[in-house]
């Protein structure tokens, strides 16, 4: 373009793009199909669309914004991560999932790890619509198919999904990773029972999820060996999530989940379509080793240290307390790999992590072993490990831990806490901030068509408030230092529970309580 300016004249050019490929458009239609979108663009002023834009942003603000009182570096975590994970991933299109680094940096290609179901799916339970959760289940299930053809490549039945992928084959090129660290192959599968119970909606369960659930178990199934010297099933040559040690024997969560993998696959069946049960045809025979495995399984423990064994050599280790290398601190940036594989010390959430998964498992004095005993250890270089952390510090009100390791996951990039932002943002781990709120100072827990919360609020925050969407209802939680009050702002009666009371809640009402 040239264009000729008088003094005082200014022009101005409106650029309009549209981009399509031919993974949803065939060559032929591309034409005509981007004309139609820039006629449907072009239909609207800039000012229209943009605002169309702001209108759509402040729903999903609606059912989704926390809002911190008194500390404003804590609000400003908790609303970036949130702004960030609706920019990468809002459940429009069942092919796509949320990738680690989202659009914000190249280091792990867009790729889809388990970090998905173990921590997107519990924030997004709570504050989108539970179509956008189900299009992170089906797109497991669509690509079920390769999880067949990753176990196969191990020499064993059934599927045994990725740890790192695009389309469902394994794509990672470590050993110890692609054969080692399969807890994801429950890992994954826990985001149906997960929002099974949430929604109450058991529909994916008994059709599509049992799919997935048998081709799981099958594989679990063969990974286990019969020990004749322990009397139990064993499992050996593992990974657990704490990356910072590998080929290990008997991982305690890698066990723990196989066991519940099975277990709830044992529980569900009978309850599945009768079309899902001829599909996958699941025999008396297997039925009967699947429970046999449920009823023996090995899970390492120290009876006299009340706690469960990360791995069965853990306790031979030279165990001390992270603070004693706070001068050598990212180990992962200091140390050589076999230093750090020799180490007591941990990545991420490791037994701590099952018993995040399953807190109405343990009892209150096991917990506080376990926490007191690998938290110590632990130097949550892994960006998924600080919120897990703060959720069962709040749980065993140890109080100070808890708001510590929220702003850590709250501010993880915002602070660069890890010396990697350069690699790009943390998307998988952002729901921790949320997580660490909802679930580790409110409280929040489910079960048995039960809501209830526990809340308590750091001594630095004037107030703090969310909302959460439950079973076709919005719920706002609003808790200050005084008293917490509970809205059901949409949807019918329900019956909550607030600090073990019981709470009647009627739409557009609010229920007050002291703290």
């Amino acid at each position: 373009f040239s264009v000729e300016l008088s003094e005082g004249q200014s022009y101005e050019l409106e650029k309009d793009v549209i981009v399509i490929t031919s993974r949803d458009v065939e060559e032929k239609d591309q034409a005509s199909v981007a004309e139609d979108l820039m006629n449907k663009l072009q239909s609207k002023s800039f000012e229209e669309n943009l605002a169309d834009h702001t209108a759509e942003w402040q729903k999903r603000w609606n059912m989704s914004d926390v809002e911190i009182s008194g500390d404003a570096a804590a609000q400003q975590g908790i609303r970036f991560n949130i702004a960030q994970l609706f920019m990468t991933y809002y459940g429009e299109d069942e092919r796509l999932n949320v990738g680690p680094k989202g659009f914000t940096g190249e280091k792990y290609g867009g790729a889809t790890y388990w970090d998905t179901e173990a921590y997107i799916v519990p924030m997004y339970l709570g504050i989108t619509n539970p179509s956008v959760t189900k299009a992170l289940l089906q797109y497991r299930h669509n690509q079920l198919p390769g999880a067949y053809h990753n176990a196969k490549e191990q020499g064993l039945p059934g599927a045994l999904f990725p740890m790192v992928t695009f389309n469902g084959i394994e794509c990672h090129n470590e050993w110890e990773i692609t054969f080692e660290e399969i807890h994801r192959n429950a890992d994954i599968p826990h985001a149906i029972a997960m929002y099974t119970e949430y929604t109450g909606d058991d529909s994916y369960v008994k059709n599509e999820g049992m799919d997935v659930l048998v081709g799981t178990a099958r594989f679990w199934a063969a990974r286990v060996h019969w020990s004749k010297w322990r009397n139990k099933y064993v499992m050996h040559g593992v990974t657990g999530p704490n990356e910072y040690e590998n080929n290990v024997n008997n991982n305690w969560f890698t066990s723990t989940m196989a066991r519940w993998l099975l277990k709830y696959t044992l529980e569900r069946l009978p309850l599945a379509t009768k079309e899902a049960q001829e599909r996958v045809h699941v025999t008396e025979e297997e039925k009967e080793k699947w429970q046999d495995i449920v009823d023996k399984i090995y899970l390492p423990e120290d009876k006299d240290l009340g706690i469960f064994l990360q791995q069965d050599d853990f306790l031979d280790k030279d165990i001390r307390p992270v603070s004693e290398i706070e001068d050598q601190r990212p180990i992962n940036q200091h140390w050589s790999w076999d230093k750090i594989l020799r180490s007591p010390f941990i990545k991420q959430a490791d037994v701590l992590q099952g018993i995040y998964f399953f807190p109405e498992n343990y009892t209150k004095e096991q917990k506080e072993k376990n926490f007191d005993f690998y938290e110590p250890l632990t130097v949550h270089e892994s960006s998924l490990s600080p919120s897990i952390h703060s959720v069962l510090a709040a749980e065993l009100g140890k109080k100070d831990k808890a708001v510590e390791l929220y702003e850590r996951t709250a501010r993880l990039d915002l602070d660069n806490y890890n010396n990697d932002t350069v690699d790009g943002l943390h998307i998988t781990s952002m729901s921790g901030s949320w997580l660490a709120i909802v679930q580790g100072f409110a409280g929040m827990r489910y079960d048995h068509d039960q809501l209830k919360f526990k809340p308590f609020i750091p001594d630095n925050w004037d107030h703090y408030s969310f909302k959460i969407n439950y079973r076709g209802r919005l719920i706002k939680v609003y808790v200050d230092h005084q008293e917490t009050k509970i809205s059901l702002l949409k949807g019918e009666d329900l019956e909550i529970l607030v600090n073990d009371n019981n709470v009647a809640l009627k739409e557009g009402e609010t229920e007050c309580l002291k703290a």
